[in-house]
């Protein structure tokens, strides 16, 4: 099992530290976020600082950037790595996507789906010089010896997408190389949701399901003692309530014996209640979707709950303390990686 750390991408100044800290004490590989700063800057000063470490989009917005601009970025990337780069992409929703970056979001499923051809449609024409891509919302085939990357001695990168309802898990499994499931992702949905759709998309290509990796972000309460693990359960608390406001995300609470969650938080968020909104999960949710344990436990707590479910597992919040903390969060990888 390969296990990375999560960040959001910081002052680039600051990368390369993190990048030799995250390959030193013993992650796979380090995977960036997207929200005010961009991931790909992130991850190309990171492919410098520490080579041999596996970096990741884990997502970046695809619909503000042509399928062209991103192909050559993952290109220039996956160079830069020796081969150890994934291109995580994701809709985000409409509100970010038409009104932050000003662009159309109409049927942003099967758009997803026709850029991640048209992006290794790319990736063929860097390296035989003949671009061909003609998809229902994107059509590319013009490049020239001069506007292009060329050859990189290294295998086309891994493109992954973003999933959580079941057509979207399905096309993962049809066109991508792996899926990004969400952090309130619990075993459950993973299991009867996650697992079975991005298989019959993978039967549908003629693929394997065991080609397509399965990438999940793990929500972690560890401590050897309550009042260390008190404020971590905090923490994973007020991700969780701002996860869990997103309406497309209810069914999973609701399987989940959490019926109303997502209308119970959106009902505080409307009001500007942020406490509010983390007071709708209770200790129960937090037992369903997140692992506690103490510092020994760890470990084979994670693997009880992902052996033959996760690919990658993304430790989600190994950044959120101190250098000690993220130091024996790395030592918790060892042992998954083991």
């Amino acid at each position: 099992m390969h296990v990375d750390a999560m960040t959001v991408p910081q002052p680039l100044t600051q990368v390369s530290d993190l990048a030799k800290r995250t390959l030193a004490a013993g992650y796979s590989g380090l995977l960036f976020t997207e929200t005010g700063r961009t991931a790909y800057l992130s991850a190309a000063v990171a492919s410098q600082a520490a080579p041999g470490l596996e970096l990741s989009t884990g997502v970046a917005v695809a619909f503000p950037r042509s399928p062209f601009v991103t192909a050559a970025t993952a290109w220039e990337l996956q160079e830069a790595t020796g081969g150890k780069f994934r291109l995580g992409l994701g809709t985000q929703v409409r509100t970010h996507v038409v009104r932050r970056y000003g662009m159309p979001f109409e049927r942003p499923g099967p758009r997803l789906r026709d850029y991640v051809r048209a992006v290794k449609a790319c990736f063929s024409a860097f390296r035989t010089g003949t671009l061909d891509h003609h998809g229902e919302f994107y059509d590319l085939d013009f490049i020239t010896p001069q506007w292009s990357a060329g050859p990189i001695d290294a295998p086309d990168p891994k493109v992954d997408v973003a999933a959580v309802n079941p057509w979207m898990l399905r096309m993962a499994g049809e066109v991508a190389d792996g899926v990004h499931v969400h952090p309130i992702g619990w075993t459950g949905y993973l299991k009867r949701h996650v697992l079975p759709n991005v298989a019959e998309g993978a039967a549908k290509a003629g693929r394997l399901a065991s080609d397509i990796a399965v990438i999940v972000p793990a929500l972690t309460i560890v401590g050897d003692s309550d009042e260390e693990r008190a404020v971590e359960r905090e923490s994973v608390r007020a991700s969780m309530a701002f996860y869990g406001s997103t309406p497309n995300y209810a069914f999973i609470w609701d399987e989940a014996g959490f019926e109303g969650t997502t209308a119970r938080i959106r009902e505080k968020q409307k009001a500007g209640d942020f406490k509010g909104m983390a007071a709708q999960i209770t200790d129960e949710h937090i037992a369903a979707f997140a692992t506690e344990s103490t510092w020994d436990g760890l470990a084979g707590a994670l693997l009880e709950k992902y052996a033959g479910v996760a690919t990658r597992l993304v430790l989600y919040n190994a950044l959120g303390g101190d250098h000690d903390r993220f130091e024996r969060y790395g030592e918790i990888a060892r042992r998954l990686r083991a």
